[in-house]
């Protein structure tokens, strides 16, 4: 890792090429680190898609999180825009993490199921 002098000193913007991107140092247009972290989170899956139900930092109001699902952020949105569609509720994807409001739990396993995910609930 670089030194904190080395951090801190680094090109922000160029005249020439615009924003400089913090982690590889290329145009922000160039850069790759989004897709190389798009890959690395693909690899660490282990063909296990979890559903939770949480609470905690919602002041209450429970979401359901789907977790380890092996697709790209596109195959993601549009996943998660079907079963949003499926409950009839809102919702979001968040670090390859969707999340649907409410407590939709068993419908969204056999919702998963019939798409041939294997399917835990996890957590309480």
């Amino acid at each position: 890792m670089a030194s904190l002098r080395d951090q801190l000193s680094g090109l922000v913007y160029s005249t020439e090429h615009g924003d400089i991107c913090p982690g590889c140092r290329a145009p922000v247009d160039d850069c790759e680190c989004a897709s190389q972290a798009e890959q690395a989170r693909l690899a660490e899956l282990d063909g296990v898609v979890r559903i939770r139900r949480e609470t905690s930092g919602r002041k209450g109001k429970g979401v359901t999180t789907i977790e380890g699902v092996p697709l790209g952020d596109a195959e993601l949105k549009v996943l998660a825009k079907s079963l949003k569609k499926r409950c009839g509720t809102g919702g979001a994807v968040k670090h390859g993490i969707i999340e649907i409001q409410g407590d939709h739990r068993d419908t969204l396993r056999d919702a998963l199921t019939r798409q041939g995910y294997r399917v835990k609930l996890a957590g309480g």
